[in-house]
This record gives C-alpha cells, structure tokens and sequence, in this order.
C-alpha cells in the first residue's frame, strides 16, 4: 500500500542546513532527498518495531503447545503476513543505505554528515530488529520450517529465514558496528529522529552482547567501512538490491505508463470506479504485502457525476438528505463545502482532480494524470446502481483533509490508509448494499489490502458473488520501459506476483479483448 505519492512533508523531519542562509538549487534538492528518506526510514523502523512488539503479544504462534504443536492455516497467515512485512521494511532499509552510499564519500562535510547519519541509522535499525525478532522466534523451532516455506503470493521464496539468520548472525556486522560507531563520533547529526533512532538501537545491540568488536582507530574504521560498510541486501535473489536501487536512480520521477496511456484510459473510467497501482523501486511499497500496493477512488468531475447520476433513484436519494433539487453536486457542495471547493481546483498543469486517495498528505484530491503515472494500474467498476456509487462518493467526500493512518488502524475514522478509504465509502450499512472486502490480520490490525481486494476479484469472477467488473489493466515491463494494455486473466492472476515480478515477468501479453461493454484501446 503506498504510504506516500510525491515528496514527503519537509515537517516530518526537523533539519539544521547550516552555512548561508540562502541555500542553492543543489542543496535543497539534497535537504528535500534527506528529509524524504528521514521520512522513508521512519517508517520502514516502526514497521520493524511494530512486528516486534505484535510477535511478543501473541505467543500462541511463537512459542510451542504441547498440546497442539502444529499451527492453524490461519495462524500461519498471520504469520506470513508479518514476516513478508518485515522482509520488506529491512529491504527498505537497505535501498536507503544504497540511494546514501556514494555521499558518504562526498567533498562537502555537511552533505557527508547527512549520508552517514541516515546509512548508520539505517545499519543499526536493521542490525537491532533483526537481532530481536530472531530472537524472539528461538522459542519455537517449528517456525524456521514455516518462516522458510515460499509463499508466492506474499512475495516470499523458498528459505528467507534462514538467509536472514545468516545475515544478522554474522560476527562480521560486529565489526562494521565497532566501525561505524568510532566514525560517527565525528559526525554532526541534525535529525533528531536519526539521533533517538541510533541512540536506542545501539544500546539495545550492546545489551544484546553483539556489539562487541574490535577496537577500531579512525583511520581503521574508515577503512573497514569503504571495505565491508553500507552493503545493501536483499531477502530474495543476489543482486536485487543493486540493481534495484540503480535503476531506482536511473527512472526517477519517470513512469512506464504514458500520458497518452492515461488519457486514453480516462474516457473509460466512471465515478465510482476503483483503482489500484503498483509503483515499483519506491519506499512507499512498504507497509502492507502484496503487489498491488495503493488504491484510488475515481470521484470524476462535476460533468462526469451529473451524466451518471442524473438519474430518478439518485436524486429521490439526494432529496432524501436535503438537497431539494435532488442534484448530487448541491449535495457535496452544501454539506463538504471546503472538500467540495478542493475539489473543483485545477492542480498541475491545469489538470482537474477526479480521484480521491489517502497519500501521505492525508486524503487528498488529486489529478489522474497524477495517480496514474505509475508503473502498472488496474481499474475495476462496482456493480452497484448508480445511487449507491453516489453515497459511496457521498461518505468518500467526508473523510478528506484527514491524515494518513501510518498505524494502518481500520478501527478508527481518525486517520485512514488507502484501502481503508475504499472500505469505508462502500461499506454496507444506511440502506446500502455496498461492498464486502476481505480483511487480513497484518501485524495485529485487521486490514483489506489493495492485494486482497483484487484477490477477491479474481476469486469472484464468473461467480454469482462478483460484486465488480474489469475496465482496465496497464501493465508495466521494467525491461521494455513501457506498459501495455492487457487482459482481464492477467488482472486477476496480478495478485499472486511477487514483489520482485517485473526481475523475472515473461513478455508482454498486449490485450486481445476487453470484458463485456467495455471498449478496447488499441
């Protein structure tokens, strides 16, 4: 589920720049990236903590039962689905430290300061929890065979568990954390979030008996780093993460699918529809597992609301709440004023907003040619009637302006995720049908992924049960920089990719024919 779209907020993270007051183009550019990853790392810790502190409250899966030594499927789920979130939150970590290693090395001190800070806070983030959640499986030995088993559709292969043991039990990071920390003494830290972050999980590692190495000059411990330090892993193929993070740089703010692409898709798109997207090479994938990573609502315009719910149903509804013209828009105007205003301004490039979605922002209104500039989208259409997608954009147009729910917390309306706001909008209830989604247990929340909904979709269509139809896929080919339109099959076979699909994806399929009343692009 991506946490994030675009920079994050430079309020996150709190920054000392130093030097002239007036700083150029290069250096803000290195203060935004700074702030950016602070951010990314910030979230990628706390998913480490959180699955840490989920595995201590729930010892009838850790530790063993005497009684009933062998899990339950759905215990094991759970179990899964927390391992495929801290898999996931360490390869993070790791980009991190890979995106930040060659300005470790930079001329300028205060641009070397800031790569260290961020690499040895990212080192020790991963080192700690690493340490600790190994730790806390040792009381089960069952669970090395269950946290080995592949489980394709979370993007887990075959022995993770055991590579992931040979990673952090490794008496070789005992020297790198010795090297580390006799440089970082001559380092100047301006983020207080990096600063309490390598405080407490270098003393959770000392108290750990792991941080014992050997006794390192400056001189020495440069060396070891430039030799052993900042090495980036992942839990999954040799090499990932390298190439990973160089083609990350490479197609920054670049997408595989095209402006073109995106204006041919929405004149297929109705208010109402649901979308969901998958960028790759981004931060923002942690969180929730899954190949589809983020869902969007598509509100539409005030045109494109008015010629789908000009209709007797619609507006008998719409009177039935106030608005005695029985228009939907008197409606969103009357009770969301300030969402309603929000909601009618042109963004970049003279744009107009039709998608609502939870980003880091909070929940936002936002341009289809924003969303939709990612790497592969699927679209979906609820089949409701036309007076349940109005209330459905109706409760949507409620929830904006609220924060990002990073604790991803279903429980609560305060905050929201991305999924959640798809939930919420089509939740039974108010004399509406609406849509029921699956929830997954994640870290001890229960939550309806983007992956699990198109799950859900897969698994219901051609049923009585399905409760949507398919508009659209784009699906992205990293190797051909491109996305194609494809096929109904493919959307619903997307859920079970891996997280790593687009290293080891067949050539493109381009799409012979679209589902029944919906119009093929060429």
């Amino acid at each position: 589920m991506r946490a994030w779209k675009g920079s994050i907020c430079l309020a996150a993270v709190v920054l000392s720049a130093g030097g002239s007051s007036q700083a150029d183009a290069s250096q803000e550019d290195l203060l935004s990236a700074f702030a950016r990853d602070v951010a990314s790392f910030g979230v990628a810790r706390e998913g480490l903590k959180r699955a840490a502190d989920f595995a201590r409250s729930r010892p009838e899966i850790l530790k063993p039962d005497p009684g009933q030594p062998l899990l339950s499927r759905e215990k094991k789920l759970i179990l899964w689905n927390t391992w495929s979130n801290i898999l996931a939150a360490q390869a993070a970590l790791d980009a991190i430290r890979r995106e930040w290693h060659e300005r470790t090395l930079a001329k300028g001190r205060h641009e070397r300061d800031l790569a260290f800070s961020i690499n040895h806070a990212a080192f020790l983030a991963g080192y700690r929890f690493g340490l600790e959640l190994i730790a806390l499986t040792d009381a089960n030995p069952s669970l090395d065979t269950i946290l080995n088993e592949p489980v394709p559709e979370l993007g887990l292969p075959k022995g993770t568990f055991d590579r992931y043991k040979a990673r952090y039990l490794n008496t070789a990071l005992a020297t790198e954390f010795s090297a580390l920390r006799v440089l970082d003494r001559m380092v100047v830290r301006t983020s207080p979030v990096l600063k309490t972050a390598i405080s407490e999980d270098t003393a959770y590692i000392w108290n750990m008996g792991k941080g014992v190495g050997p006794v390192l000059t400056a001189k020495e411990a440069l060396a070891t780093v430039k030799k052993i330090g900042f090495s980036a892993w992942f839990p999954v193929q040799k090499n990932v993460s390298e190439w990973m993070g160089d083609t990350k740089v490479r197609r920054r703010n670049a997408h595989l699918i095209s402006e073109e692409q995106m204006t041919q898709a929405r004149s297929r798109l109705q208010p109402g529809d649901i979308l969901f997207e998958r960028h790759e090479w981004y931060l923002s994938n942690v969180g929730l597992p899954g190949f589809w990573t983020h869902a969007a609502f598509y509100v539409g315009t005030p045109e494109e609301r008015r010629a789908l719910f000009d209709e007797p149903q619609v507006r008998a509804w719409v009177r039935s709440q106030g608005a005695a013209d029985g228009d939907v828009e008197t409606l969103l105007k009357t009770r969301y004023p300030k969402a309603y205003a929000t909601s009618l301004t042109s963004q970049e490039q003279g744009h107009a907003p039709r998608i609502l979605e939870a980003i880091s922002e909070g929940v936002a209104f936002t341009t289809l040619e924003r969303t939709g500039a990612s790497d592969s989208l699927a679209v979906i259409r609820p089949r409701l009637a036309p007076r349940e997608k109005a209330q459905a954009i109706v409760r949507a147009f409620h929830y904006s302006g609220r924060p990002y729910d990073f604790n991803f917390d279903f429980a609560t309306d305060a905050s929201l995720v991305c999924s959640e706001l798809i939930y919420k909008a089509y939740e039974p209830g108010e004399g509406m049908e609406g849509l029921h989604f699956p929830l997954t247990e994640v870290v001890g929340r229960k939550v309806s992924t983007p992956n699990d909904m198109v799950r859900q979709f897969d698994e219901q269509a051609g049923t009585a049960a399905a409760q949507a139809d398919f508009v659209l896929f784009l699906d992205g080919f990293e190797k051909e920089r491109r996305a194609v339109e494809s096929t109904q099959e493919q959307m619903r076979s997307s859920w079970k990719r891996p997280n790593w699909h687009i290293l080891i994806q067949a050539p493109p399929q381009e799409a012979v024919s679209s589902a029944p009343g919906v119009p093929s692009q060429p």
